[in-house]
Protein backbone atom coordinates (compact mmCIF):
# COMPACT_ATOMS: atom_id res chain seq x y z
CA UNK A 1 0.00 0.00 0.00
CA UNK A 2 1.30 3.46 -0.91
CA UNK A 3 0.59 6.33 1.44
CA UNK A 4 -0.15 9.74 0.00
CA UNK A 5 0.89 12.87 1.76
CA UNK A 6 -0.92 16.03 0.82
CA UNK A 7 0.92 19.24 1.60
CA UNK A 8 -1.00 22.47 1.78
CA UNK A 9 0.60 25.28 -0.18
CA UNK A 10 0.75 28.42 1.88
CA UNK A 11 1.07 32.06 0.91
CA UNK A 12 1.87 35.22 2.81
CA UNK A 13 -1.11 37.56 3.09
CA UNK A 14 -0.41 41.17 4.07
CA UNK A 15 -3.41 42.60 5.93
CA UNK A 16 -4.21 46.18 6.93
CA UNK A 17 -6.29 46.70 10.08
CA UNK A 18 -7.98 49.92 11.15
CA UNK A 19 -10.50 51.01 13.76
CA UNK A 20 -11.82 54.23 15.26
CA UNK A 21 -14.60 52.78 17.43
CA UNK A 22 -13.09 51.19 20.55
CA UNK A 23 -9.85 50.37 18.67
CA UNK A 24 -7.92 49.46 21.84
CA UNK A 25 -10.39 46.60 22.36
CA UNK A 26 -11.20 45.72 18.75
CA UNK A 27 -7.71 45.45 17.20
CA UNK A 28 -6.51 42.68 19.57
CA UNK A 29 -9.80 40.81 19.06
CA UNK A 30 -9.33 41.05 15.28
CA UNK A 31 -5.79 39.68 15.50
CA UNK A 32 -7.04 36.75 17.61
CA UNK A 33 -9.70 36.06 14.98
CA UNK A 34 -7.11 36.06 12.18
CA UNK A 35 -5.48 33.02 13.73
CA UNK A 36 -8.44 30.95 12.49
CA UNK A 37 -7.25 31.64 8.92
CA UNK A 38 -3.63 30.69 9.37
CA UNK A 39 -0.49 31.54 11.29
CA UNK A 40 0.23 35.15 12.27
CA UNK A 41 3.90 35.68 11.45
CA UNK A 42 4.26 39.35 12.41
CA UNK A 43 2.39 42.45 13.55
CA UNK A 44 3.49 46.00 12.86
CA UNK A 45 3.48 48.92 15.23
CA UNK A 46 0.00 50.34 15.81
CA UNK A 47 -0.24 53.94 14.64
CA UNK A 48 -2.81 56.61 15.46
CA UNK A 49 -3.67 58.87 12.54
CA UNK A 50 -6.38 61.34 11.52
CA UNK A 51 -9.38 59.92 9.68
CA UNK A 52 -9.71 60.34 5.93
CA UNK A 53 -12.91 61.72 4.49
CA UNK A 54 -15.21 64.71 4.56
CA UNK A 55 -16.85 64.07 7.95
CA UNK A 56 -14.90 64.90 11.13
CA UNK A 57 -14.53 61.83 13.33
CA UNK A 58 -12.23 60.16 15.83
CA UNK A 59 -8.68 59.26 14.83
CA UNK A 60 -8.01 55.76 13.54
CA UNK A 61 -5.62 53.20 14.92
CA UNK A 62 -3.97 51.28 12.08
CA UNK A 63 -1.65 48.29 11.93
CA UNK A 64 -0.54 45.57 9.54
CA UNK A 65 -0.43 41.81 10.03
CA UNK A 66 1.48 39.19 8.06
CA UNK A 67 -0.54 35.98 7.88
CA UNK A 68 0.64 32.66 6.47
CA UNK A 69 -2.41 30.89 5.05
CA UNK A 70 -3.34 27.96 2.85
CA UNK A 71 -6.58 29.69 1.80
CA UNK A 72 -7.23 31.38 -1.52
CA UNK A 73 -7.45 35.18 -1.73
CA UNK A 74 -11.24 35.03 -2.15
CA UNK A 75 -11.57 32.68 0.83
CA UNK A 76 -9.40 35.02 2.94
CA UNK A 77 -11.52 37.99 1.89
CA UNK A 78 -14.74 36.16 2.78
CA UNK A 79 -13.33 35.25 6.21
CA UNK A 80 -12.21 38.85 6.77
CA UNK A 81 -15.77 40.08 6.06
CA UNK A 82 -17.17 37.46 8.44
CA UNK A 83 -14.71 38.51 11.16
CA UNK A 84 -15.53 42.19 10.63
CA UNK A 85 -19.23 41.36 11.09
CA UNK A 86 -18.51 39.44 14.30
CA UNK A 87 -16.69 42.52 15.61
CA UNK A 88 -19.62 44.83 14.87
CA UNK A 89 -18.72 46.24 11.46
CA UNK A 90 -21.77 47.49 9.57
CA UNK A 91 -21.12 48.55 5.99
CA UNK A 92 -23.05 51.49 4.59
CA UNK A 93 -22.79 53.86 1.65
CA UNK A 94 -20.10 56.06 3.29
CA UNK A 95 -16.82 54.20 2.86
CA UNK A 96 -15.13 56.69 5.21
CA UNK A 97 -17.63 56.23 8.05
CA UNK A 98 -16.45 55.41 11.59
CA UNK A 99 -16.02 51.68 12.08
CA UNK A 100 -15.25 49.11 14.73
CA UNK A 101 -12.89 47.31 12.36
CA UNK A 102 -11.70 47.37 8.78
CA UNK A 103 -9.49 44.51 7.60
CA UNK A 104 -8.19 44.68 4.04
CA UNK A 105 -6.20 42.13 2.08
CA UNK A 106 -3.44 44.39 0.69
CA UNK A 107 -0.99 41.87 -0.81
CA UNK A 108 -1.17 38.14 -1.37
CA UNK A 109 2.37 37.01 -2.10
CA UNK A 110 3.20 38.42 -5.52
CA UNK A 111 -0.23 37.85 -7.04
CA UNK A 112 -2.08 40.49 -9.05
CA UNK A 113 -5.87 40.19 -9.06
CA UNK A 114 -8.41 42.59 -10.51
CA UNK A 115 -12.11 42.00 -10.04
CA UNK A 116 -15.34 43.64 -8.96
CA UNK A 117 -14.95 42.38 -5.38
CA UNK A 118 -11.21 42.61 -4.85
CA UNK A 119 -8.10 44.30 -6.20
CA UNK A 120 -4.71 42.94 -5.16
CA UNK A 121 -2.43 44.70 -4.56
CA UNK A 122 -4.72 47.14 -2.81
CA UNK A 123 -4.28 50.53 -4.55
CA UNK A 124 -4.11 52.34 -1.19
CA UNK A 125 -0.68 50.83 -0.53
CA UNK A 126 0.94 53.22 -3.02
CA UNK A 127 -0.77 56.39 -1.76
CA UNK A 128 -1.55 56.11 1.97
CA UNK A 129 1.22 56.30 4.58
CA UNK A 130 -1.02 54.67 7.21
CA UNK A 131 -1.05 51.54 5.03
CA UNK A 132 2.48 51.62 3.57
CA UNK A 133 4.49 52.30 6.73
CA UNK A 134 3.03 49.40 8.77
CA UNK A 135 3.34 47.09 5.73
CA UNK A 136 7.03 47.92 5.41
CA UNK A 137 7.56 46.88 9.02
CA UNK A 138 6.40 43.38 8.07
CA UNK A 139 8.90 42.94 5.21
CA UNK A 140 10.80 45.97 3.85
CA UNK A 141 12.21 43.94 0.93
CA UNK A 142 8.92 42.51 -0.35
CA UNK A 143 8.29 43.87 -3.86
CA UNK A 144 5.02 45.41 -4.98
CA UNK A 145 4.04 43.10 -7.87
CA UNK A 146 2.94 45.97 -10.14
CA UNK A 147 5.20 48.96 -9.36
CA UNK A 148 8.29 46.87 -8.59
CA UNK A 149 9.05 49.06 -5.55
CA UNK A 150 9.94 47.42 -2.26
CA UNK A 151 7.59 48.00 0.64
CA UNK A 152 10.44 49.87 2.31
CA UNK A 153 10.84 52.30 -0.59
CA UNK A 154 7.07 52.91 -0.77
CA UNK A 155 7.01 53.68 2.96
CA UNK A 156 10.05 55.95 2.68
CA UNK A 157 8.41 57.84 -0.20
CA UNK A 158 5.18 58.40 1.77
CA UNK A 159 6.75 59.03 5.21
CA UNK A 160 7.09 62.84 4.71
CA UNK A 161 3.28 63.03 4.31
CA UNK A 162 2.59 60.82 7.33
CA UNK A 163 0.71 62.05 10.38
CA UNK A 164 1.25 58.89 12.40
CA UNK A 165 1.78 58.57 16.14
CA UNK A 166 3.04 55.27 17.52
CA UNK A 167 0.77 53.55 20.06
CA UNK A 168 3.05 51.14 21.97
CA UNK A 169 0.22 50.22 24.38
CA UNK A 170 -1.98 48.80 21.63
CA UNK A 171 1.02 47.39 19.72
CA UNK A 172 1.85 45.27 22.77
CA UNK A 173 -1.77 44.07 23.02
CA UNK A 174 -2.02 42.94 19.38
CA UNK A 175 1.33 41.16 19.55
CA UNK A 176 0.24 39.31 22.67
CA UNK A 177 -3.08 38.44 20.96
CA UNK A 178 -1.09 37.03 18.02
CA UNK A 179 1.13 34.90 20.27
CA UNK A 180 4.20 36.96 19.34
CA UNK A 181 6.81 38.30 21.68
CA UNK A 182 6.54 42.05 22.34
CA UNK A 183 9.18 42.83 19.69
CA UNK A 184 6.87 41.36 17.02
CA UNK A 185 8.62 38.05 16.35
CA UNK A 186 7.10 34.64 16.89
CA UNK A 187 7.36 33.64 20.53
Amino acid sequence: MVACIILAVTERAFLSLGSNIEPERTLPLAVRGLQEMGRVLACSTVYQNPSIGPTPQADFLNAAVLLETARTPSAVRAELRRLEGQLGRRRGPDRHAPRTIDIDLVLFGSRVLQGPEMTIPNPGLLIHAHIAIPMAELDRQHCHPVSGETLGSIADRLRPLARLTSRPDVTLEIRIAAGLDPSGSLA
